[in-house]
């Protein structure tokens, strides 16, 4: 197939690319969101252990939009939201590219609760708006949005299906490899289920909350059919338990030979100004994905990473 007849063969997808990014839109505007744009480019990304910033000149090209919207939250913004491209080093596979589209939205004043209802109304508001409502076809499987939705603790979902206690018995490698292989192909089928309250050391830029006796990260992540659509948490406004985990992490990034990021001033002192809020991220390839029945991301956007000019 040529060039010219694979992008006109996408045409369908497209089509429907268009109408959940103006569904999104329409659900934000409609509950008295703003919609706002940060800079793509900055010099200074947030450290984090498992994500890579790229170069752009002297500055970085945008992991997330994360810590200008946060200034923006310490600035008096209540409730705001964006629709922009990130980059990721490194990334490329069937689920994940190098550069994706991200909605972000935060809510001053508000935790972890208020997200997972917007979650719920987002999805069902979108599934609507492209006549998937209440369920549709994703690879041969028939999913639904229509609640209510499951609930997973970190902890129940390791002892059910990767067999061991995170919260009690952290690894940080180990985590990582039976969250992906092990607990997510579990997750969310036929309805989206929640991953609550990961083990601290999963908290980056999460505040910490007492359940059941032990510290855990107030954070969630969103699945639904065995696909991460959405990470969310209560956001850390501790300034000085902030830079302390960003020091640690860059301690580490330096140990292991990876870049080592200037320190993010602006946004450090931002969260003097900042008592509450909370914001999540979601990935909007994927959701296109899922509701297309599109075997790989590459098949929902017009120019796949390794595209020829």
């Amino acid at each position: 197939m040529t060039s010219r007849n694979a992008l006109a063969a996408k045409r369908s997808r497209l089509a429907l690319r268009s109408r959940i990014l103006h569904g999104m839109r329409h659900f934000f505007v409609e509950r008295g969101f703003l919609e706002v744009q940060t800079p793509v480019r900055t010099p200074a990304p947030a450290p984090e252990d498992h994500i890579d910033a790229m170069h752009s000149e002297e500055w970085y090209l945008q992991t997330s939009p994360e810590l200008y919207m946060k200034r923006l939250l310490a600035a008096g913004y209540d409730k705001i939201f964006q629709i922009c491209p990130v980059f990721r080093k490194g990334e490329r596979g069937r689920r994940h590219h190098p550069e994706f589209t991200l909605l972000e939205w935060y809510r001053r004043g508000e935790g972890t609760e208020a997200l997972m209802q917007d979650c719920q109304e987002l999805l069902q508001h979108v599934c609507r708006f492209v006549d998937r409502f209440p369920q549709f076809s994703y690879a041969g499987q028939v999913l639904s949005v229509f609640p209510p939705w499951d609930r997973w603790t970190v902890r129940t979902a390791f002892q059910k299906w990767a067999g061991w206690d995170p919260l009690t018995a952290y690894e940080s490698s180990r985590f990582s490899e039976d969250l992906v292989t092990r607990v997510e192909p579990h997750l969310g089928f036929p309805r989206p289920a929640f991953l609550c309250d990961y083990p601290p050391q999963e908290a980056a830029l999460a505040r910490l909350s007492p359940r059941g006796g032990l510290q855990v990260a107030d954070r969630f992540e969103l699945y639904w059919a065995g696909v991460e659509l959405a990470n969310g948490f209560s956001e850390l406004t501790d300034r000085e338990e902030q830079e302390r985990r960003f020091r640690e992490t860059l301690a580490r990034r330096r140990q292991d030979g990876r870049n080592v990021y200037p320190w993010p001033h602006r946004f450090l002192e931002s969260l003097d100004f900042l008592d509450a809020a909370a914001g999540i991220a979601l990935g909007v390839d994927r959701l296109v994905m899922l509701l297309s029945d599109a075997p790989t991301l590459d098949d929902v956007v017009a120019f796949s990473p390794d595209h020829e000019p």
